[in-house]
C-alpha cells in the first residue's frame, strides 16, 4: 500500500556551534538547515515543530551554543498529480535520486491536452513522496518525443544540489542528434533563444534573447544527412532543435523546425519508406554526468540508442555505402 505523501515528515537533528552564541535562534537554524527557506522554518517554529533542548523557542531567542535542535519538517503535497503505473526504465537509483531512460512519446510534465500518462504520474506510483518536491523532484525535462536520460531529485537536499549544478553549468548533457544535410566539421551555436514574437509554441534565435550555446562535433556523416554529438552549455526549451534550424541543418523529422521532408537523389524503397516514417525529431539524450548531490563523486548514465533510431542509422549508412560503391563503377 502507499504511503500518501500529505502524511509524510522528516524528523531532523542539529547542534548548535558555540561560535553562534548570543545570536538569535531563527538566523542560526537557516544556516544549520539551508535547504529550507527562512519562512518556512519560522512558521514551523511558531507551530511546534521546532524543538531547542526539547523546549519550543521563540523565533528571536538566543542560543549559548551547544543546543541540540531537533526539527520536525511536515512535507507538504506539491503537486495535484496521481500516481499511475507506467513503466520506467531506471539507470540509476538511490535514496537522493532516479536516473531514468524517457522514451519517446513521453510527456515529462502534466498540462494542456495531457493531465495524466506523464513521466511525473509514473514517477509518484514508484516514490509517492515525490509528490512533495517542487515539480516532483524533475529539475530539467526532455521534449515530449526526444528520447534519453533524465535525473529526478527524491530529497529537497537533492534538488537544490542539482538545480545550482545546472546553473553552474557543472552538469554533463550529451546529445546524439540526426541533422539534415552532410556537415562537414563541427563547431558552436552561440546564439540568444527566446519565445518567437509570432508563434507561441515555437522558440527562436533572438537578439533579445537569454544565452544559448551547443557544442557539436560529427559523429557520423552521410549522403545527406549528418549525426551530431552535442553538448549543452546552457539548457533552453527546444535549443538543440532551434539552434540546428538556425544553422540550417534542422533535425530530421521535426515537426515544429524542420520544415518539408527532402528526399535525397536515388534514394531506395527502404529509405524512402524509413524518412517518411519517421515522425519525431531525431534526438537522444545519450549521456548524462553530475555530481551526486551527498557524495559528490561523479555519476554518469548513458542511455541505449531506442530502435528507430538504431533503424534510421542503419538505412542512412546503407544508402550511403550503396552509393559509394555505384560511384566507384
Amino acid at each position: 500500500m502507499q504511503q500518501d505523501p500529505s502524511d509524510l515528515s522528516d524528523q531532523r537533528t542539529a547542534t548548535v556551534p558555540d561560535a553562534a552564541a548570543g545570536r538569535r535562534f531563527d538566523a542560526v537554524l537557516a544556516e544549520l538547515f539551508p535547504q529550507y527557506s527562512r519562512s518556512k522554518l519560522t512558521t514551523w517554529i511558531k507551530s511546534g515543530e521546532v524543538l531547542l533542548n526539547g523546549e519550543v523557542p521563540r523565533p528571536r531567542d538566543a542560543v549559548v551554543g551547544g543546543e541540540t535542535v531537533s526539527l520536525n519538517v511536515v512535507l507538504e503535497t506539491q503537486t495535484t498529480a496521481e500516481p499511475q503505473d507506467i513503466p520506467l526504465s531506471v539507470l540509476f537509483e538511490d535514496d537522493q535520486v532516479i536516473v531514468v531512460d524517457k522514451p519517446a512519446g513521453l510527456v515529462v510534465h502534466p498540462g494542456a491536452g495531457n493531465y495524466d500518462g506523464t513521466l511525473v504520474n509514473a514517477l509518484l506510483f514508484r516514490d509517492a513522496s515525490l509528490a512533495t518536491l517542487p515539480r516532483a523532484g524533475i529539475v530539467h525535462r526532455l521534449d515530449k518525443d526526444t528520447s534519453g536520460v533524465m535525473v529526478v531529485a527524491r530529497t529537497l537536499e537533492a534538488h537544490n544540489a542539482l538545480v545550482e549544478q545546472l546553473s553552474a553549468r557543472d552538469v554533463h548533457r550529451q546529445y546524439l542528434a540526426v541533422v539534415v544535410g552532410a556537415l562537414v566539421s563541427g563547431g558552436t551555436a552561440d546564439a540568444p533563444i527566446d519565445r518567437h514574437p509570432r508563434d507561441r509554441l515555437r522558440m527562436g534565435v533572438r537578439e533579445d534573447g537569454r544565452e544559448a550555446v551547443t557544442h557539436y562535433r560529427l559523429r557520423e556523416r552521410f549522403r545527406a544527412h549528418t549525426a551530431l554529438e552535442c553538448r549543452l552549455e546552457t539548457g533552453r526549451t527546444h535549443q538543440i532543435r532551434v539552434h540546428m534550424a538556425h544553422l540550417r541543418h534542422s533535425i530530421l523529422g521535426d515537426p515544429l523546425y524542420g520544415g518539408s521532408l527532402k528526399l535525397p537523389k536515388g534514394a531506395s524503397d527502404e529509405m524512402i519508406a524509413t524518412l517518411r516514417g519517421f515522425r519525431r525529431q531525431a534526438l537522444h539524450a545519450e549521456t548524462l554526468e553530475f555530481k551526486h548531490p551527498v557524495t559528490g563523486e561523479a555519476v554518469r548514465c548513458s542511455a541505449p540508442l531506442p530502435e528507430d533510431m538504431q533503424m534510421l542509422l542503419k538505412v542512412l549508412r546503407a544508402d550511403a555505402i550503396q552509393h559509394a560503391e555505384m560511384g566507384r563503377r
